[in-house]
């Protein structure tokens, strides 16, 4: 018996040695599953803005915004595509756009941007913010005579009117809004009225201008992005 166990033994030892001779690899570790990425996940909220990321974060971020805001514009170049990548993509943070309406301008541009889709809306709102000075310039070289003949309209006419004039309900269909319904759209009575509903219960979190942010429900009094990024560290983000 203990012959053939040395025997085995030798046999074993040999195949191993054969393995060693032969560069046989070294057992490896099952690959990780890919890490989620949360940014592909955009939702609208009850309270009226459109989330990116996951909805059990620790930390949460909401940015009131305005599209002729050129503050919330420089954000928008500096702050956000970071915010995203860093913070938001991971899990920790997510990040919900809520509008804040400044004037007739705002309102026509935020109307057509929330009949998108959410995805859509963080698109269109991307364009709108990159492209600002163009067409809100536009808008602001109506002549004082066609201004007046404005303020004679139904809310809806003048609406359409800003937005042809700032070449918004071409832009708008290049993100899934038609002309007929992006004109459908300003026409909306329910989402022009939704718009100051947003408002007030934004100056009654605190909210006076924008861009104002708020981290886990607290308003900031900072708004550039190198302290923003401090506060979500300083939050666990």
């Amino acid at each position: 018996m203990k012959a053939r166990f040395l025997t085995a033994a030798a046999a074993a030892a040999a195949v191993a040695a054969l393995a060693i001779a032969a560069g046989a690899a070294p057992a490896q570790e099952a690959p990780r599953p890919a890490q989620r990425d949360w940014t592909a996940n955009v939702v609208a909220t009850p309270e009226g803005g459109i989330r990116i990321g996951n909805p059990e974060a620790r930390v949460k971020v909401i940015e009131y915004l305005s599209f002729v805001c050129p503050h919330c514009a420089h954000f928008a170049e500096e702050g956000t595509p970071a915010l995203l990548r860093d913070h938001v993509r991971t899990g920790r943070v997510s990040l919900e756009v809520r509008n804040y309406i400044l004037n007739g301008t705002d309102v026509a541009a935020t109307m057509l941007a929330r009949c998108a889709t959410p995805a859509n809306y963080l698109r269109f709102g991307d364009r709108l913010l990159s492209t600002q000075s163009q067409w809100v310039g536009r808008v602001q070289a109506i002549p004082p005579a066609q201004r007046q003949e404005m303020m004679a309209m139904s809310v809806p006419d003048r609406l359409t009117r800003i937005a042809e004039t700032g070449g918004l309900i071409e832009t708008a269909a290049r993100f899934g809004l038609p002309a007929a319904q992006a004109r459908r759209c300003l026409a909306d009575t329910a989402a022009f009225n939704r718009l100051g509903e947003i408002r007030q219960a934004a100056a009654a979190l605190g909210v006076q201008g924008t861009p104002t942010f708020l981290i886990n429900g607290a308003v900031q009094e900072v708004n550039d992005w190198p302290s923003i990024q401090q506060r979500i560290r300083q939050a666990g983000g």
